[in-house]
């Protein structure tokens, strides 16, 4: 079975609200056996438009990542980040 991936590209309005993202998120995460590749960090843009923020999460199959999103704990998470911060977010098969 292919895994699945988050691909987000987030700029943080508010750095202190987007810590109760973080936490709020956690059990979500857990729950679908998050693991992530890529949080934050340094990047080089090659081309088109950048965010200050790319995260990479990967989970064990397309399903569990989408599963994870709709989640009613993730949605709690959700409803807090788009307070804090804008993003772009995807679902991806892996290969």
């Amino acid at each position: 079975m292919a895994k699945g991936y988050w691909i987000a590209r987030v700029d943080v309005r508010d750095a202190e609200r987007y810590k109760d993202y973080v936490a709020a998120a956690k059990p979500a995460f857990e729950k679908y056996g998050a693991n992530f590749l890529a949080r934050g960090g340094a990047f080089h843009r090659l081309e088109g438009d950048v965010r200050a923020r790319n995260v990479v999460i990967e989970f064990p199959s397309m399903q569990a990542a989408i599963d994870c999103y709709n989640s009613p704990e993730y949605q709690i998470a959700a409803a807090i980040r788009q307070e804090a911060a804008s993003a772009e977010m995807v679902v991806v098969e892996g290969a």
